[in-house]
């Protein structure tokens, strides 16, 4: 008999009670072993390994034990999941058809061990279905009851939680000022009512060390302790929670903590960021269409924000730089030393082009762009991560992606649920100095390139009677030389 290698799943929504010796988590597993044990005589082993969620919702697939299960499943090392409940997999139908694909992809069986069905036969599956309907109704019931709850607190004035505002600390659910801190917060309104604009008083802030608020979150991460950015300081300057107020749905409500500053402050610094507010013209939406914002990252793993100019005939030029480059970026330096730019149309067009051939039978530029997870910079190279869901077509599996990846690149590898394949492209632009002649172009353009320079180049020797193409304009403005040398 073929042994059947179990692995166990559980799952629970909150943190509430996993300090305990004995917790849910421990429950769900006990049952789950039991039943495993029960399955002896079938060739059923559990696997000593722990894929147990603590804290995260069932609505999503972004969990860590959830992740570890599925990759061990497509590393074939699991031949059965146990859950206690179907639910504790997933609370979402979607969700649960992707992974049930998964399961059936590797030949996996799953069970849950307090409600009885057989994923192999259509009633089975008819009855799991059933299941997760109402398993995700509960969630969205619970999540519209937990909403509702968040807004009658949020008009009582209550704090609910969220990213901790400079200038306060919580306890008990309720703000209380930090002095030093909001002595900090006076400052950065008061000194831009003086300034005028928020770019300089950012510099201001980084040349004299100050940072960002830095917390702790109920999960121990720790968070803030950054330079102040312009995003930051504009969402301080317009925070209604410095004048005592609790904001639900941009409506404003008297709060149970103590405000920093005064009105007449507020009102002041909201007119002046009203007067300096730039209308912005209607642009072109190649302008603004920039498929790989927040997938790209430069040499240096620093995230590439998208940034356009203008050139003659009103004529639009996207670029994708390093954060580094943008004004008040992390570094905050106005030289910008360090850092890459790329043309965005030319390696868009590098990309569309050579990783078209991996989508399925019907696919474009813009699946292509979908289906990138992130893209590295580096040195004569794109590393590309992609979804490999998305490049399966029908009746497909990884290896036909594979063997069509390596086409593009020998040494593309299949990781978890992604694809990863270099694709070779020109230097690129470093700062403030060009380390290549080019960016990412083809040959046919590196030609036209070429030609227009030369073009160019003859135009300015005419001007100075120079141009080997116009002898006779040279010869006019050749003056013989006298007995003494001058001339000429």
């Amino acid at each position: 008999m073929k042994p059947l290698r179990c692995a166990i799943y559980t799952r629970k929504s909150t943190e509430e009670g996993l300090e305990q010796e004995f917790n849910s988590l421990d429950a769900q597993r006990a049952s789950c072993e039991a039943y495993v044990l029960s399955q002896a005589g079938e060739g059923w082993t559990l696997l000593p390994q722990h894929y147990d969620d603590g804290g995260w919702s069932g609505g999503n697939m972004e969990r860590p034990a959830l992740k570890s299960l599925l990759k061990a499943i497509s590393e074939g090392r699991i031949d059965v999941v146990v859950v206690y409940k179907v639910d504790r997999l997933t609370r979402s139908l979607m969700d649960f058809a992707r992974i049930v694909e998964t399961f059936d992809g590797h030949g996996v069986s799953f069970v849950s061990v307090t409600q009885a069905f057989n994923t192999t036969s259509s009633m089975g599956r008819l009855t799991l279905n059933v299941l997760l309907s109402f398993a995700q109704f509960e969630r969205e019931v619970t999540g519209e009851r937990i909403r509702d709850k968040i807004a009658a607190s949020k008009a009582r004035g209550i704090w609910m939680g969220g990213n901790l505002p400079l200038g306060y600390d919580v306890n008990d659910r309720k703000l209380f000022i930090v002095e030093e801190e909001a002595e900090l917060v006076r400052h950065i309104y008061s000194r831009y009512i003086e300034l005028g604009s928020v770019l300089p008083l950012v510099r201001e802030l980084d040349a004299s060390g100050k940072r960002t608020k830095r917390w702790t979150s109920s999960r121990g991460n720790v968070r803030g302790g950054y330079r102040f950015s312009c995003g930051a300081i504009y969402h301080i300057l317009s925070n209604r929670i410095y004048l005592g107020e609790i904001v639900h749905k941009g409506k404003a409500h008297k709060g149970e903590h103590q405000p920093i500053i005064s009105q007449e402050l507020f009102d002041a610094v909201a007119s002046s960021l009203a007067g300096n507010r730039v209308k912005r013209v209607k642009r072109n939406e190649k302008a603004t269409a920039s498929p790989l914002t927040g997938k790209l990252f430069d040499p240096d793993n620093l995230p590439m924000r998208p940034t356009f100019g203008h050139g003659r005939g009103k004529r639009i030029y996207r670029y994708y730089v390093s954060e580094t480059l943008l004004p008040a970026g992390r570094t905050a330096q106005s030289h910008n030393q360090k850092g890459t730019r790329l043309s965005a149309s030319r390696l868009e067009s590098v990309l569309g082009a050579s990783l078209l051939p991996l989508m399925p039978t019907g696919g474009d530029a813009e699946a292509v762009f979908k289906a990138i997870a992130r893209i590295r910079v580096k040195d004569t190279q794109l590393r590309v991560r992609l979804e490999l869901a998305a490049l399966l077509g029908e009746d497909e599996i990884d290896d036909d992606v594979l063997d069509r990846a390596r086409q593009i690149d020998p040494a593309a590898a299949i990781d978890g649920h992604h694809l990863i394949v270099s694709i070779a492209s020109s230097a690129v632009r470093r700062g403030s100095e060009l380390s290549a002649p080019d960016h990412l172009t083809s040959d046919t353009e590196r030609r036209r390139l070429l030609a227009d320079l030369i073009h160019k180049s003859h135009g300015q020797l005419k001007k100075l009677h120079a141009s080997p193409l116009y002898p006779e304009d040279n010869a006019h403005m050749t003056a013989p030389i006298n007995e003494w040398g001058e001339g000429g």
